[in-house]
């Protein structure tokens, strides 16, 4: 917003002084955008969308009248000769975001530009669902952009191919580096560590591999590290510990093993974490009770196996709980119950979690939006309201819990809700065992159990008989 602000006063001033320049009757030189700039400007236009006949739309300073990505602003002289500087570009917004986004559309054979380095003053560049169809490189001369640019972001761009470049080191004023979405591969360049100022690092749904460098650890102003969606392997370098100003950390589908390593236990900011669908192993970790910032934890698709730990009592503002498929045992712990007040959404679905679901459950009840605890050896009384049930609807997630039972007053709202559980018995059974071996088990036992009585009755009968003839 700060950069927007900069860019909006420089053009008032600018259009400022023509007006006053105007009313005066004096002739001054008009401010236009460099000749080569105005040039380079077209050549990118034209390579995002070559149908589109630009020159003839725009035939006048693009900064005044060119189109709304195209983006300008007004810097000082570099000499001495007293005037008020030029106009530049300084950024580049290519491909519609939204109805309300007026940005240059990108047409379906859209390649990259090869003029951004012809910008020496460019800020951001901004590609939005641009490369679909045909085959588009990122070649390595892309990174040869001016040393001023702070944004690059590629957003929904499934054709662009290429890779990170080690000339990505001349970008040192780059704060945000996004490419989501695309096909970008190899792997992360440690070069990387060199752009201190970073503060946003999101490479997603990409095809990347190799390993997490370790020199990320020297992005000291990193707020947000995505790497989600790709094929990086190894291990979870310990260095990300060092990243105290980070809010998020996504590298959820990955192919990345071993334990979770303590050091992430100092990231004091984390808002959100997630681990989910790699190979982890080594249990869930009791330090991320030291999160006390966390909003979202998922840990989801991991073997790391062990049981829940008592980890919720300083997690009271976390929203989100994924942990399906972990390979959890024993009970769930009712401190989840009693902690988790703020909780929407909980996941502790296809574990190998025993017991009975905990009364203190009911305390979520105000604020959860799904929970899912399916296919589980959960048993006892399901103790949540009728009209919890019912408003959740299919939210509630509790099937393949043979065990799980429905009290009388939940048996509506749950058959309404599409679940089918057994009910609850409604009265106490000295030997539960009968009841657990089939019907006809239990008919067979009570046969039996008749049979005793009569065999002892008559022997009764037999002895007082004996008796009375003796006398």
């Amino acid at each position: 917003m700060a950069f927007e602000g900069r860019c909006f006063v420089s053009l008032v001033v600018f259009f400022l002084r023509c007006i006053v320049v105007a009313g005066d009757g004096v002739e001054l030189p008009l401010l236009r955008l460099p000749e080569l700039e105005q040039e380079a400007a077209y050549r990118a236009l034209e390579s995002v969308n070559p149908s589109v006949p630009w020159r003839s739309l725009y035939p006048d300073d693009l900064c005044l009248f060119g189109p709304h990505g195209l983006v300008c602003d007004l810097f000082p002289s570099s000499n001495d000769a007293g005037d008020d500087g030029s106009p530049h570009v300084v950024e580049l917004n290519f491909g519609n975001v939204s109805d309300f986004s007026n940005n240059p559309p990108c047409g379906p054979n859209a390649t990259l530009p090869t003029s951004l380095s012809s910008f020496p003053f460019l800020r951001k560049v901004f590609f939005y669902n641009c490369f679909t169809a045909a085959n588009a490189i990122l070649p390595l001369d892309f990174w040869n952009l001016s040393s001023t640019v702070e944004e690059i972001a590629f957003y929904r761009n499934p054709s662009l191919g290429g890779r990170l470049g080690g000339r990505i080191t001349g970008l040192s004023h780059l704060r945000r580096l996004i490419i989501s979405g695309s096909r970008i591969s190899a792997i992360i360049p440690p070069e990387v560590g060199d752009l201190r100022g970073l503060e946003q690092l999101v490479l997603s749904q990409n095809s990347i591999g190799g390993e997490i460098p370790r020199s990320i650890r020297r992005l000291a102003l990193l707020k947000v590290l995505d790497l989600s969606g790709n094929r990086i392997g190894g291990a979870i370098p310990s260095e990300i510990g060092s990243l105290m100003e980070l809010v998020k950390l996504d590298i959820s589908s990955n192919r990345i093993a071993g334990m979770i390593p303590a050091e992430l236990s100092h990231l004091k900011r984390l808002e959100l974490l997630d681990l989910s669908g790699n190979r982890l192993t080594g249990g869930v970790p009791a330090w991320l009770a030291e999160l006390e910032n966390l909003r979202e934890m998922h840990l989801s698709g991991n073997p790391v196996g062990g049981a829940i730990p008592e980890i919720w009592e300083k997690l009271g503002g976390i929203l989100g709980v994924g942990m399906s498929r972990l390979g959890l045992v024993g009970d769930i712990p009712a401190s989840m119950g009693v902690y988790l007040g703020r909780v929407t959404y909980l996941a502790l679905d296809n574990n190998k979690l025993e017991g009975e679901l905990p009364e203190q459950f009911q305390r979520m009840e105000s604020t959860a939006m799904e929970i899912n605890l399916e296919n589980n050896g959960l048993r006892g009384r399901v103790p949540f309201s009728a009209v919890f049930v019912r408003r959740l609807d299919g939210k509630l997630k509790l099937a393949g819990n043979h065990e799980l039972c429905l009290g009388e007053e939940l048996e509506v709202a749950a058959a309404a809700a599409g679940r089918y559980l057994r009910r609850c018995n409604k009265t106490a059974v000295t030997h539960p065992v009968l009841l657990t071996s089939g019907g006809r088990s239990s008919e067979n036992a009570t046969l039996s159990s008749l049979a005793v009585v009569f065999v002892v009755f008559n022997l009764l009968i037999l002895s007082l008989f004996l008796r009375e003839e003796n006398t």
